[in-house]
């Protein structure tokens, strides 16, 4: 038995040695590993240079605007390379907020608006936020405004802040104090960024998780909503548009679910925009589909500059192969404001 024991323990031993040199020699020494190694690499190159790895369309109403970002904001009109292993759309919003880094940034003049309920624990008023409600950030520009007269004012929002950005923007027109603005993956048409969210896959990846963190946000103030609202009925909501339709429709007094998300998409409002506004959007974004995003209606308005990716998903935009420091919207975001402070005179005598 012993001897059978050290024969099978010297057979195993031989054979090992025998399997690991000729994968070793077989498979890579003779060159077919390698082979078939380059060969994918290659081929995976050329797809990615050829249907990913593309410039961005550039929509605008006007040339003036159109020759002001080429000569001001170059990077709206480079080659957008996505991130090689993570270019597909809900890849890059899932792994965004653990992929980039949060450096510490030092602002000389800069307003963060926070919608009610939401930075703090207390809630004052029986009232939070929506779209198409624009009044608390109307209060906010203005009162800037007042402190800093004489100072460079602009806006950015970012998903449902640029919603609301692009609301006020529609209702006010010209009037406002702010002389430009920028949004990001911003949902255009509420109903179809609805019906997006509600397909299996992304219901599964976006839509619960953040129908729960709704409800979890009103539900801390529920004793300030139970006299308007039935919370209970609330927290069974199972999708942001149930979520709506028991909430949000009913706190700000509308009829039905469909008066709220007609009132709430920026879509209507565009073509009243009376001030310089960049909007970064991708194409394969599930929370902004690209067939609602209002392109003819940009081509009528020569304050409306779209700029359209083929990749990056809702706020994603990652780009080059670890995307910690950086991405595609962050760069934007800077040459455009940059842009605007240091040549937006120039746009007025265009």
């Amino acid at each position: 038995m012993q001897r059978l024991a050290m024969d099978l323990r010297m057979l195993s031993r031989e054979l090992s040695l025998y399997l690991e040199h000729q994968i070793r020699v077989g498979f890579f020494g003779s060159g077919v590993g390698l082979s078939l190694i380059l060969g994918f690499s290659v081929a995976y190159a050329c797809y990615y240079l050829s249907s990913i790895a593309k410039k961005p369309q550039l929509v605008t109403g006007g040339e003036s605007f159109n020759r002001f970002l080429q000569n001001h904001c170059p990077v709206v009109t480079e080659t957008y390379y996505p991130t090689v292993w993570c270019w597909e759309s809900r890849g890059q919003t899932l792994l965004r907020p653990f992929i980039t880094s949060k450096p510490p940034v030092q602002y000389r003049k800069c307003v963060v608006f926070n919608n009610r309920g939401v930075a703090g624990e207390n809630l004052l008023t029986p009232r939070t936020y929506c779209c198409a409600n624009t009044e608390d950030l109307e209060t906010v520009i203005h009162h800037v405004h007042s402190l800093y007269p004489s100072a460079p004012f602009l806006a950015a929002g970012v998903s449902m802040g640029g919603m609301l950005l692009l609301n006020y923007l529609g209702k006010i027109g010209p009037k406002t104090p702010l002389m430009a603005a920028a949004t990001f993956s911003v949902g255009w048409n509420t109903f179809a960024c609805s019906e997006s969210l509600e397909k299996p896959l992304n219901w599964l990846l976006f839509n619960y998780y953040l129908t729960t963190c709704l409800q979890s946000s009103v539900n801390k103030h529920r004793h300030m909503f139970v006299k308007q609202i039935d919370m209970d009925h609330v927290m069974k909501a199972k999708s942001i548009r149930e979520f709506d339709k028991r909430f949000t429709s009913v706190m700000f007094g509308y009829r039905t679910i469909d008066d709220y998300y007609t009132d709430a998409s920026p879509n209507r409002r565009l073509n009243s925009v009376g001030i310089p506004v960049l909007c970064l959007n991708s194409v394969d974004d599930v929370f902004s589909p690209s067939h609602a995003i209002p392109i003819e209606t940009a081509k009528q308005n020569p304050n409306v500059a779209l700029v359209l990716t083929s990749y990056g998903g809702h706020i994603g935009f990652l780009e080059g192969i670890w995307p910690r420091q950086c991405t595609y919207m962050d760069r934007v975001f800077k040459q455009f404001v940059q842009a605007m402070v240091e040549h937006g005179d120039e746009l007025s005598n265009m």
